[in-house]
């Protein structure tokens, strides 16, 4: 049997991994480098999850700082390290997956066209920066950019900054920005937030000891709570509580969501006050959470203090530098697999990494493919064990 793993991010080395250990032939096709996810963060990123989290089949992580969080080309020279014995061809791009003339599957490569008789896609969770919809455009005189295109402060244009979006990297970058003495605004959205260390200890850490992590996607309350933001983290200056209201209190000003755009007049809901009600919920869930689970054990959980919710509802753009979006993502598999195997959100239907449309088609390395942990480095290495004993049971 001929197979071929799509991307060379952490979800296809770990099925490549899986993979070699039971014998199974096969190429890992990347376009860009191994890591290319990670190289395109900020260049002050650090993990959010501590170093323990890298964690990839047979290579848990070996340096001295377990609750540490590495800065952003440590995660790319873990990667790299871990591919070196894997079967992996670089700068070669998947531009279609179709069916094959014959059956199975044909790829059009930049590197010529291949065939197999099983595919696994491995593209990542993250592929595809998400705007939510306004009314208008912003003014040319301002830069609008996505999270990806953002470096340091000093590559910004000067100016005052809005963000449109505020999980873990609208948070991080607007911190880091109002660190740098530049205004800037936020506009928020429902996101969960929680302490970093509670009773002194990461709280990543923590919710390992529950079933948190190992949620599975039919336990959702609805489809789109896969879109949900992600909790609000840093692990920057050794990771520190961030949210709405650590961010008021250092001068970021904080909106609701954006509504609508007239040149230069932004116009925002106004339902910052409800956007933090919501969060203070999630953050309740989360003490009920580790209450129930660890029993005597848990850290103690407080209260949030009160929220100060005046906030203006329209803005004017004059004498401001940049937008940038940090809004999420959304999958982005319709533009070139070719295959009737995806539902309404665009999410893979599978069941266990295995398209359930599809017989030889498997993903991994999906937000929620399987559960909250799927898409992550501590995670993945689970689903893709799945898929690589689903592949050899395919090819038998």
């Amino acid at each position: 049997m001929s197979l071929v793993v799509i991307g060379g991010g952490q979800a296809g080395l770990a099925v490549s991994h899986e993979l070699w250990a039971l014998g199974i032939e096969h190429v890992v096709l990347e376009r860009d480098r191994i890591a290319e996810t990670w190289r395109r963060r900020w260049d002050s990123f650090r993990l959010v999850t501590p170093n323990w989290t890298l964690d990839l089949p047979g290579a848990p992580y070996a340096g001295d700082d377990p609750d540490g969080f590495v800065p952003r080309d440590e995660i790319v020279d873990y990667l790299e390290q871990y591919a070196a014995d894997l079967p992996v061809r670089t700068g070669v791009a998947v531009e279609g997956l179709e069916p094959g003339p014959g059956g199975g599957f044909l790829l059009r490569s930049s590197g010529g066209q291949l065939t197999g008789d099983a595919v696994v896609v491995c593209t990542g969770a993250y592929q595809r920066p998400h705007r939510p919809q306004f009314g208008g455009e912003f003014p040319r005189d301002v830069a609008v950019l996505d999270a990806e295109g953002y470096r340091n402060p000093a590559a910004l244009p000067a100016g005052r900054v809005l963000f449109v979006g505020s999980g873990q990297t609208g948070c991080q970058i607007a911190e880091e920005l109002c660190q740098s003495g530049r205004e800037v605004f936020l506009a928020c959205g429902r996101a969960p937030w929680v302490p970093r260390r509670p009773a002194g200890r990461d709280i990543v850490t923590w919710l390992n000891e529950t079933t948190w992590f190992r949620t599975p996607v039919s336990a959702l309350p609805a489809p789109a709570a896969r879109l949900f933001a992600n909790i609000q983290a840093t692990g920057k200056d050794g990771g520190h509580d961030l949210h709405y209201r650590t961010l008021q209190a250092m001068g970021v000003n904080l909106l609701g969501r954006l509504a609508g755009v007239d040149g230069h007049y932004v116009r925002f809901a106004d339902d910052l006050a409800e956007s933090v009600a919501w969060g203070d919920a999630r953050y309740a869930d989360f003490g009920q959470l580790l209450a129930a689970q660890l029993g005597g054990r848990a850290p103690h959980w407080p209260d949030p203090p009160p929220f100060r919710a005046d906030t203006p509802v329209d803005l004017n753009l004059r004498g401001f530098g940049a937008v940038i979006f940090t809004s999420g993502f959304r999958p982005d598999y319709a533009g070139w697999v070719r295959f009737p195997a995806f539902d309404s959100m665009g999410f893979p239907i599978t069941d266990d990494g295995a398209s359930t449309v599809v017989p030889g088609l498997y993903f991994c390395g999906v937000h929620f493919l399987r559960t909250r942990g799927s898409s992550l480095l501590f995670g993945v290495g689970e689903d893709a064990a799945v898929v690589a004993r689903a592949v050899a049971r395919h090819s038998r």
